[in-house]
């Protein structure tokens, strides 16, 4: 008798053991879903709520650097558009993010798939009637096929990545204008102006670029963008990224789209 209790307790102690590694490999799993079961990284866009307006149209970019972009338009005002740049920081579970530097609004967010959900000051989620209001979409990109009349976003220069120091600035930017074969953007540190010309076969070309005159501490990167500018002679559009390319050679800059 005493040897059948000894086998039940030992065959109970094994399913206890590998129920509790079982459940904490749900747990751990459940636990890695925001930040690693799926892709994040995009556009998100919806109208949080407002007290004194019809709603905040909020877009947020989230890049695989950590580094983020929002854009905040208050609807039915005068015009009141904010755009601004940093990085979030994810939550020990790796569900959870938040947006430093962000003010009058809760920064921290829920991220699930193809979506993120505004979290109140605390990180706990808004429920009631009006909870869907606090979920922003993330925006399925079409296949980009052309280079004009679309914002392109610096993000790679020589092959390297933009520091998350220069990415928490106003980005490097430019657009070209078809209807003018004009080209305007931002530098790092000054606005610039000048004019394109495309041929066939991807190729283009860039005129000499005028800006403006700010005097920067560090205008190292700029400098080093309008190079690029000067030096590119063809580009390629791969997987909705911008490439400039000399000749054959590995791509200058690597840029991405800005949504607008």
């Amino acid at each position: 008798m005493k040897y059948l209790i000894a086998i039940f307790v030992f065959v109970t102690l094994i399913s206890i053991s590998c129920s509790s590694k079982v459940h904490n490999q749900i747990k751990s799993a459940d636990v890695e879903i925001g930040k690693n079961f799926f892709n994040w990284t995009g556009t998100y866009k919806g109208t949080l709520p407002c007290k004194d307006c019809n709603g905040i149209e909020t877009i947020i970019r989230l890049n695989n650097d950590t580094t983020y972009q929002i854009t905040l338009k208050h609807l039915s005002r005068k015009p009141d558009s904010t755009e601004s740049y940093g990085i979030f920081v994810w939550n020990k579970e790796n569900n959870t993010i938040t947006l430093n530097e962000i003010k009058n609004m809760s920064n921290k967010f829920f991220v699930k798939e193809n979506t993120i959900i505004q979290l109140d000051s605390d990180g706990n989620q808004i429920l009631g009637e009006f909870a869907y209001k606090y979920v922003l979409k993330k925006i399925q990109s079409t296949p980009i096929e052309k280079i004009t009349d679309i914002t392109w976003r610096l993000i790679e220069i020589q092959g390297k990545p933009i520091s998350r120091l220069d990415k928490h600035k106003k980005p490097i930017q430019f657009r070209l204008i078809s209807k003018e074969n004009r080209v305007n953007g931002f530098a790092g540190c000054n606005n610039f102006w000048g004019s394109f010309n495309l041929k066939d076969g991807n190729r283009i070309s860039f005129s000499k670029m005028a800006s403006t005159l700010m005097a920067c501490p560090d205008l190292h990167l700029e400098t080093e963008f309008y190079r690029i500018l000067d030096r590119a002679d063809n580009y390629t559009i791969k997987d909705n990224f911008l490439f400039l390319n000399k000749a054959k050679m590995a791509p200058l800059a690597k840029f991405e789209a800005v949504v607008e």
